[in-house]
């Protein structure tokens, strides 16, 4: 049954492969410029949060402790 195969399964032609080599950098090309992107937003994302992060820090340093009083008081 095995030697049947090659006669029934044709050989891929030299376009189909080279049309499949295409569309496969063409695939990979897209992935990673979707890949990139997305790191990129991600970037953009974290450097954003950081800085209000440190925004809300440095409001939270000037605002008034109330729990130091507790402490102190003990």
């Amino acid at each position: 049954m095995y030697k049947d195969l090659p006669h029934i399964i044709p050989a891929p032609q030299p376009e189909v492969e080279e049309t499949f080599a295409s569309y496969q950098t063409t695939y990979r090309f897209y992935q990673e410029v979707q890949a990139r992107s997305e790191f990129k937003r991600h970037c953009e994302w974290y450097h954003m949060t950081a800085e209000q992060n440190r925004q809300e820090l440095e409001r939270m340093r000037g605002e008034l402790n109330i729990m130091r009083w507790f402490r102190r008081r003990r």
